[in-house]
């Protein structure tokens, strides 16, 4: 599951420390910190929780003294589910308002709406959400699974332990779940599956009626084989999703569902009864059982003024990107995008799982891999870990394109898809 010669990066996963800048602060009064999420349209049942948390820990950080002597101040924007409007709101953010840094998107079609931006202008995206790799930027960090540390582990944790042989890989139509499945249809096949044993199936955002598909996804597993869905599918529609599962009586002992996008705050919405057994994969789940854990939950409530609010793994990897960004500007002394992007590199932070997670040269984080079991309150049981961090690979072993590749942006190499078998760089090399 961790091949290729990507070890060399493995060395980095302790490192604690990177040399400092003497860079003289922004003369602003305030340090302003971006926040691209949608609070309305189709993604606003997940996203609106992380612009909650953005605003919790920049609250938590002004309360600390700020950020270089400076109080962080948040620009909150909505980009409502539209993705060309995320590039609209992404240059109005760093342009307009000048922000220091952004934090936001969820979809990777949003993400990759706003990357030229961000290249263009030479800013920074903190990224939270679980994507399909395929991608390493000078200017992004992916704080979020790549499918090295969800969607592998996960297809190994049910073809191992709850012994499945055929498979439903369902997603929303988007460039997210059509990567994820191509990259798992490849690995499933490596590991010896049949194309007949796979199902693929998409559908748009939003989308509400179900009672043809599960079907054929109930008539898929009746073959005498044992049979779970891979979910990929994004936003509101999961829950409809989840309702006609339970309105056709597909419990989890009969085809289990593993979900990489349906954590605490969806569950919220569900009557979870009829999922409970069903499963997730995720580097966090809200009971992990840490003294961190507890107190970001206390802090959560405290701030959100609501005993049923819940954590869940996006907001944990708000958590970490924010820290590990105070931390490389307190390092650099300055909150310059080019001088953060070099200290940032070996920052580690405590995650809420137990243990700190490291900022690689690829742009990507250490992070521990959990599959949770679905309980009757809507929280998650953990079934399964990985005994460590696992470091988050950009490019896939697993597409013939992508194998050979790498991603380093220190000097020299700055690259982020550098070929080991041609020793080249497929694209080009950002600007000093």
């Amino acid at each position: 599951m961790f091949t290729k010669a990507k070890s060399s990066m493995a060395a980095f996963a302790t490192l604690l420390a990177v040399s400092s800048a003497s860079v003289p602060a922004n003369a602003e009064d305030t340090i302003k910190v971006g926040i691209l999420h949608s609070l309305s349209g189709t993604m606003a049942i997940s996203e609106t929780t992380l612009k909650d948390a953005m605003l919790m820990l920049i609250d938590e950080q002004n309360k600390k003294g700020g950020l270089l002597g400076k109080q962080l101040e948040a620009v909150v924007v909505d980009p409502a589910s539209d993705w060309p409007l995320f590039a609209e709101k992404a240059r109005e953010l760093i342009s307009a308002d000048q922000v220091s840094a952004v934090f936001g998107c969820w979809t990777s079609v949003s993400r990759k709406s706003v990357l030229p931006v961000f290249k263009e202008l030479n800013s920074l995206l903190f990224y939270p959400v679980q994507y399909e790799g395929e991608e390493s930027e000078r200017n992004v960090f992916y704080t979020g699974a790549a499918p090295n540390q969800q969607a592998i582990p996960a297809v190994d944790y049910l073809m191992n332990e709850e012994g499945v042989e055929r498979w439903v890989l369902a997603g929303t139509d988007y460039v997210y779940p059509r990567t994820t499945n191509k990259i798992l249809e490849a690995y499933l096949k490596a590991k010896g599956v049949a194309e007949e044993d796979i199902m693929i199936n998409y559908t748009p955002f939003g989308h509400s009626d179900w009672q043809t598909i599960v079907s054929d996804i109930k008539a898929f597993g009746s073959a005498g084989k044992k049979t779970a869905v891979v979910s990929t599918i994004n936003g509101d529609a999961n829950v409809p999703f989840y309702k006609e599962l339970g309105n056709q009586g597909i419990k989890a002992e009969d085809i289990p569902v593993v979900a990489f996008s349906v954590g605490e705050e969806e569950l919220a919405g569900l009557d979870t009864g009829p999922l409970v057994g069903h499963l997730a994969a995720w580097n966090y789940f809200q009971s992990a059982d840490t003294e961190a854990n507890a107190e970001f939950i206390k802090t959560w409530k405290a701030y959100i003024g609501d005993e049923k609010r819940v954590t869940n793994d996006p907001m944990e990897a708000h958590y970490i990107g924010f820290n590990m960004w105070v931390k490389a500007v307190e390092k650099a002394g300055t909150t310059d995008p080019d001088a953060v992007i070099d200290a940032i590199v070996g920052v580690s932070v405590p995650n809420l799982t137990g243990g700190y997670s490291a900022m690689m040269p690829n742009h990507h984080i250490t992070k521990p891999v959990l599959i949770g079991e679905i309980q009757a309150d809507g929280q998650f049981e953990t079934v399964w870990e990985t005994s460590g961090l696992v470091v988050g690979d950009a490019w896939s072993d697993y597409l013939p394109d992508s194998k050979d590749l790498i991603s380093d942006w220190r000097k020299p190499m700055n690259c982020g898809n550098f070929n080991t078998a041609s020793g080249k760089c497929l694209g080009s090399t950002p600007a000093n």
